[in-house]
């Protein structure tokens, strides 16, 4: 199967495969945007990674931005890295911790320098990477070398009759030939959090499963709010989920058959192939993010509704099957599941066609939200700053 989609991608220094080659300057905090965005405007294919955290944040909401921004950095997509931030401590340990998988890193300090001086230096640095990066050749690679993410939004009854299931089917093609796949949205699991949990490799996993959706529940009960209107969204109700639960049984067809390998914190890499569950907000931009920080290197994004989201550093594949969508929101769409519902497309060809895709977005063709520029980046935040 692997041979037939003749995938090509980028071996880094660590042995992972990218399928993107991009030099990527990652600001620390939020007051070091301007110089970050500053390199991107002189240098050519230069990705600027711009966000609003950093300053003040303390415990568990601060380790959570460190793990994203160091998991963004590391992952196969970035070719190399420039990390600039206000003050020398956080800076260094971003790119230390980017440098672990040995790809080119460097730090700049806007502190006692300013801003029009750290963007000269990380210019300079930029240039180098970027033409250094600009020689490194694509090679073959199997299904197997790809770690991959997905989730639902905007979803509606189409998600769980037929988008959702088909990517079900993709990772159990992709899983068997050793591939790495990541869901999560552990909100979205309510009411189908024991076919999750049944579908757990073991006794260990089945019960940290558990706990992860019992935390995030009494977290939202905690707060007192009615979530209706959030969850399900009115977009949701519109197309026809009344309830969580019903979500949640479109949401969980993304397994497929596969067991479930591992329960993952947010940003957090799993440590070999299977299927991962990572506990995450069912945001779209924010769980990209997070998967992306974890490492996927490609994220199929099933919507009804319609979604628009991307990332800048993975490709977003959107997935639709709803006739409506297609029609008014074409230029967003990237497979065409619609002839599921009219029973002309079984599960296998559905399978097909998002396979057929995704070989030509990781050999390079630019996905619907890449070409429309559609770079979302948002950071997770756990509570307020001090």
């Amino acid at each position: 199967m692997a041979q037939d989609l003749q995938l090509t991608g980028y071996r880094r220094e660590n042995g992972r495969v990218g399928v993107r080659n991009y030099v990527a300057v990652i600001p620390v905090d939020d007051i070091s945007n301007a110089a970050a965005e500053g390199v991107s405007y002189l240098i050519r294919d230069v990705m600027a990674l711009p966000h609003p955290y950093g300053r003040l944040q303390f415990g568990e909401d601060l380790e959570l931005t460190f793990d994203t921004l160091i998991g963004t950095g590391r992952n196969p997509n970035i070719a190399a890295a420039i990390v600039i931030g206000i003050e020398p401590k956080w800076t260094k340990r971003i790119a230390d911790g980017i440098a672990e998988t040995g790809k080119p890193v460097a730090a700049f300090d806007i502190e006692r320098n300013g801003d029009l001086k750290t963007i000269e230096a990380a210019s300079r640095k930029a240039k180098e990477f970027v033409q250094w990066a600009s020689e490194i050749p694509r090679e073959p690679i199997g299904l197997g070398d790809l770690m991959v993410s997905a989730k639902c939004g905007e979803s509606d009854t189409t998600l769980g009759l037929a988008s959702n299931p088909a990517i079900g089917r993709v990772f159990e093609r992709m899983l068997s030939e050793g591939a790495t796949a990541i869901f999560g949205e552990t909100s979205e699991t309510t009411g189908g959090e024991d076919i999750i949990a049944n579908n757990a490799i073991n006794d260990a996993v089945k019960q940290e499963f558990l706990k992860t959706f019992q935390d995030y529940q009494d977290f939202i009960i905690g707060t007192g709010a009615d979530l209706l209107g959030s969850q399900p969204t009115e977009g949701n109700i519109r197309g026809g989920l009344s309830t969580i639960e019903e979500k949640a049984l479109g949401n969980v067809e993304k397994m497929g058959n596969n067991k479930l390998t591992s329960v993952l914190k947010p940003a957090q890499a799993p440590s070999g192939p299977g299927l991962h569950f990572m506990d995450s907000s069912s945001a779209a931009a924010e769980m990209v993010t997070l998967a992306a920080a974890g490492g996927s290197v490609l994220h199929f994004f099933t919507t009804g509704q319609g979604n628009i989201i991307g990332n800048p550093i993975i490709p977003v594949m959107k997935v639709t099957a709803n006739p409506l969508t297609i029609e008014t929101m074409s230029e967003h769409v990237d497979v065409d599941l619609s002839a599921m519902l009219r029973l002309e497309m079984n599960l296998d060809q559905a399978a097909d066609s998002v396979l057929d895709v995704m070989a030509h977005t990781v050999r390079g063709r630019l996905t619907a939200a890449e070409a429309l520029r559609h770079n979302e980046f948002v950071l997770t935040k756990l509570y307020r700053s001090a």
